[in-house]
C-alpha cells in the first residue's frame, strides 16, 4: 500500500479515537511541516497537539534528521494499519519521551532519528489514550 495511504490510515483513525473521547479534532495541511492534529476540548479551554506515525507494521519510527522537528504535545504511533480484521495498536507518548528513546543513524555524514520498536511497543504506551485525557 502507498506510504501516503498508510499515513492517512493511520491519521484518520487517531482522530476517530480521539472524537470518541469527546475531543474537537482538526487534522492539519497533509506533508506539511509540524503537527498533524490539534484538539480542543468541548469547552476550549484545553487543547493539545499531536504527531502521527503510522506504519504498516511493527517497524522502526521515523523522526526525520532533527529532533527539533518534533514540537507535538504527543506523539501516536500507529502500527498494522492495513492488517484486515483488526484495529491498529496505537502507542501514545510524550515528545520529551520520544526524544529521550530516540536512536540516531548515520550515513554519508546525513543524521536521522528513529523511534525503535522495543522503545515504543510497550505496554507503558500501548492505548494510553488516558494520558491525553478526556475532551
Amino acid at each position: 500500500m502507498p506510504p501516503q495511504t498508510v499515513g492517512n490510515i493511520g491519521l484518520f483513525y487517531v482522530c476517530y479515537r480521539l472524537s470518541r473521547m469527546g475531543w474537537n479534532v482538526l487534522p492539519t495541511s497533509r506533508n506539511a511541516k509540524g503537527v498533524d492534529l490539534i484538539i480542543y476540548s468541548n469547552d476550549a479551554k484545553r487543547t493539545h497537539t499531536i504527531q502521527v506515525k503510522a506504519l504498516s507494521k511493527r517497524y522502526p519510527a521515523p523522526l526525520g534528521a532533527s529532533l527539533d522537528n518534533l514540537i507535538a504535545d504527543f506523539v501516536v504511533v500507529c502500527t498494522h494499519v492495513v492488517k484486515p480484521g483488526t484495529e491498529p495498536a496505537c502507542f501514545v507518548l510524550k515528545s520529551k519521551e520520544v526524544r529521550d528513546l530516540a536512536v540516531v543513524n548515520e550515513k554519508d555524514e546525513k543524521k536521522s532519528y528513529w523511534l525503535q520498536p522495543k522503545q515504543y511497543a510497550v505496554d507503558k504506551f500501548r492505548d494510553k489514550w488516558s494520558r491525553i485525557g478526556n475532551g
